[in-house]
C-alpha cells in the first residue's frame, strides 16, 4: 500500500463512531471503533495504522519450516 488509494467508511453507532478502512488495490479491510467526539482526522489515522499493520502482516513470508519430514 505504498502511498495506494484507501477507502474510509464511517457509520455512527450510538455513540461510537465505526470506521471502516478499505485498501483499493487488495481489498483487504481493518475496522475500528472510535468515540463520536474524536475529529474525522483522528478516526481516519487509527483505521489507517490498522490496516498499514494488518497489510505488513498479510505480506510477510511465512516462517521456515525446520526438521525432517518422515
Amino acid at each position: 500500500m505504498a502511498d495506494g488509494e484507501v477507502y474510509f467508511e464511517f457509520v455512527q453507532v450510538g455513540q461510537q463512531m465505526r470506521v471502516a478502512a478499505i485498501d483499493a488495490a487488495s481489498g483487504i479491510e481493518v475496522i475500528v471503533v472510535t468515540p463520536v467526539s474524536a475529529s474525522k482526522h483522528q478516526m481516519q489515522q487509527v483505521a489507517l495504522a490498522k490496516l498499514r499493520k494488518r497489510l505488513a502482516d498479510t505480506a510477510a513470508p511465512p516462517p521456515p519450516v525446520s526438521g525432517k519430514f518422515a
